[in-house]
């Protein structure tokens, strides 16, 4: 099995800097790398993180080490207490465009439908799995430098 890696960002882009807090002032991205950050293909590899159980496919994305205040923000909705996924519902409502507080919120909404049972999780899941192809395919929720925030 070998795991490709894809480069959507320059070599020189800050490794430990969340997408909303980048200044894509200083970054150039070629042609090539705007398209695999639109469609979303520079996230294939988390597949090796699903297959490995470390992540599953639909939950709250994992955040960096150093986003305390999306931690924070998680940590009043209980969203930290779940696997973290390839894809969730605050990246279909909006992904890089939500401020730090809605995302969290949105987090949450899905662990409480997660840990409602009677289905709903697994209505979630679907939703989240759907969303998820119609934002790809129409690359909704992509901006480099997101909320700036």
């Amino acid at each position: 099995f070998v795991l490709l890696k894809f480069r959507s960002m320059p070599v020189s882009a800050p490794s430990n800097v969340a997408t909303h807090q980048l200044d894509v002032n200083t970054i150039q991205l070629s042609k090539l790398q705007r398209g695999i950050r639109r469609m979303s293909i520079d996230e294939l590899p988390q597949l090796y993180n699903i297959w490995i159980g470390s992540c599953s496919i639909c939950g709250p994305r994992p955040a960096l080490y150093n986003q305390y205040d999306l931690v924070a923000e998680r940590d009043k909705y209980g969203a930290n207490d779940v696997k973290p996924g390839l894809t969730g519902w605050a990246q279909i409502n909006g992904r890089d465009e939500l401020e730090i507080d809605v995302k969290a919120k949105l987090d949450g909404d899905y662990t409480a439908a997660l840990n409602a049972g009677h289905f709903k999780g697994f209505i979630m899941d679907c939703r989240c799995f759907i969303g998820t192809i119609k934002s790809v395919l129409k690359s909704d929720g992509v901006v480099e430098g997101g909320t700036e925030e």
